[in-house]
């Protein structure tokens, strides 16, 4: 893989895990450059950016095992809890949004939601956005 696709791999990873990051921009400016098709940058920004939220469900998963969900006492707490175990992992289809995309994951990996449905739905959401930015370059 060429630098320039690792580059954005690694972007969209950051992006995805609790720290910010800038993967949209450097998609778009990779797809501007028209050096690469469009099917390249998906695959690699959707790897990176399903990856980075795999590791906040690992850390949810990591934090279920010395705080319990069933222990939160906080009312909006359980009402969050009520609502992801609701709706279920689809609700990780929302994982690329702003804000509260990685604590979804943290939530989801802290609920038990199996790895890989979580994975399935963390990618097809992740793949979805970075789609849509795409659109005008395909």
């Amino acid at each position: 893989m060429n630098t320039e696709l690792w580059s954005l791999f690694i972007s969209a990873f950051i992006s995805s895990t609790l720290f910010p990051g800038g993967s949209e921009a450097l998609l778009l400016y990779l797809a501007s450059e028209g050096n690469y098709s469009v099917k390249p940058l998906l695959i690699s920004a959707t790897a990176g950016n399903t990856l980075g939220g795999m590791s906040s469900w690992l850390i949810g998963w990591l934090i279920a095992s010395r705080f319990p969900a069933k222990k939160l006492s906080h009312k909006r707490q359980q009402q969050a809890l009520a609502w992801i175990e609701r709706h279920g992992s689809p609700v990780l289809l929302l994982s690329w949004l702003p804000v509260i995309g990685d604590p979804l994951c943290v939530m989801a990996g802290w609920l038990r939601i199996s790895w890989w449905q979580a994975t399935v739905y963390i990618c097809i959401g992740k793949a979805l956005r970075y789609y849509i930015l795409l659109l005008p370059f395909t």
